[in-house]
């Protein structure tokens, strides 16, 4: 059927029709006055939702461009980081590192385990001579399913007393609590096609006072990406570069959506949706990539039966039921895919998604019991 596609995959997310119809809108100037107030209304919502009193600033990016502007602003070449890589996007950082010449070293988990911490603090405790600059984390890793547990690694860090903490939050940021003053979080990047519900185009950053202070001295070329330069025109409510227009106001659509439901709210519905689609792929007979202890509230990679190929899976989800769902990538391609539950995604969606992928199993083969996968589902979300 046309123009029926679902997309349950980690991004680019399902997007509300108020943000679709501000999208729609003849443009405005973007140094205009009237430009100036809805920066200025969206600024202030940017921060609410990192609960922070600090700049969140806005590029016209992609969430890999928010954290290349994370690394370049704060660090000098040579500078010593530790990177946690347990998927594919802890490994980008690694490269974007090694790019700029940083001297890093990687501390490393499997695919689909979570980070040790215990890791990090033995590293950081050890540095006595404080050559540790940056310690850079994927919170919500979107290629396995697994949450670091950011918390405590952030401890760590401030415990080292100099390192900075550098957090890609682009698939965390509007599921799961990051309470970057609370926990004095340095700089956490995130992307607009995830959970802020609007497509791709869109990267931000929030700096807090360490890294700013870091900023003075960091020596890494940059330019477009310069936040010195974002952070000045950001406080007469612009930007130093074009931006995209209506994916701002489209953004303050999605914000004030936000603000609605409550972050508690936002949280919770991202929680039970989690733990529905996690019961339901038990109740299926599939296997789960990350434990429960790790779960991601925004993404489950979840293994398909023997027998069953999952690229057949997610091609026969498409072709039947017009649903997408991700696939494994680089060292888990084919062998697992990914069902998105982030942002705009409602209980309805989630319970259609797995009646569908029940109905795609029985078709491959799989001898589950038909409807245990959407009862179990059903059963969680009640509970919730």
């Amino acid at each position: 059927m046309e123009d029926k596609l679902m997309l349950m995959i980690p991004g680019p997310t399902p997007v509300p029709e108020q943000a679709l119809l501000a999208l729609a809108r003849a443009p405005i100037g973007h140094r205009s006055g009237d430009f100036s107030k809805i920066f200025a209304d969206v600024t202030a919502k940017l921060q609410w939702l990192h609960q922070t009193q600090h700049e969140v600033l806005v590029l016209t990016a992609s969430g890999t461009g928010a954290m290349e502007a994370a690394i370049i602003n704060f660090l000098c070449r040579g500078d010593r980081v530790l990177v946690g890589e347990n998927g594919k996007f802890g490994e980008r950082w690694g490269d974007v590192c090694d790019a700029y010449g940083l001297q890093t070293e990687r501390v490393k988990a499997p695919w689909g385990s979570p980070l040790d911490p215990e890791v990090f603090r033995e590293k950081l405790a050890a540095d006595s001579n404080k050559t540790i600059k940056a310690v850079i984390i994927t919170h919500s890793e979107t290629s396995t399913g697994v949450l670091n547990d950011l918390a405590t690694i952030n401890r760590y860090a401030k415990d080292h007393g100099t390192a900075l903490i550098m957090v890609d939050a682009v698939t965390s940021m509007g599921a799961t609590s990051v309470p970057m003053d609370d926990w004095g979080l340095d700089v956490v990047a995130s992307g607009s096609q995830k959970g802020y519900m609007i497509p791709p185009g869109l990267g931000f950053v929030a700096v807090g006072p360490r890294a700013w202070d870091a900023y003075k001295t960091s020596n890494l070329p940059r330019y477009y990406l310069d936040l010195g330069k974002a952070r000045k025109d950001a406080a007469k409510n612009t930007t130093p570069f074009t931006t995209s227009v209506n994916m701002v106001m489209a953004l303050q659509a999605s914000l004030g959506m936000m603000q609605r439901e409550g972050l508690a709210a936002i949280f919770a519905r991202h929680e039970r949706q989690q733990r529905a689609t996690r019961a339901a792929a038990r109740a299926m007979g599939l296997g789960l990539l990350a434990d429960d202890s790790c779960a991601s509230p925004s993404i489950t990679a979840v293994v398909p039966p023997e027998g069953v190929d999952a690229e057949q899976v997610r091609a026969n989800l498409k072709k039947q039921f017009d649903i997408v769902v991700a696939g494994g990538q680089d060292q888990l391609s084919g062998k697992i895919f990914r069902l998105g539950h982030l942002g705009f995604v409602g209980d309805r969606d989630i319970l259609a998604a797995l009646a569908a992928l029940e109905a795609t199993l029985q078709r491959l083969g799989h001898s589950g019991a038909v409807g245990a996968g959407v009862s179990a589902a059903i059963a969680a979300l009640g509970a919730s």
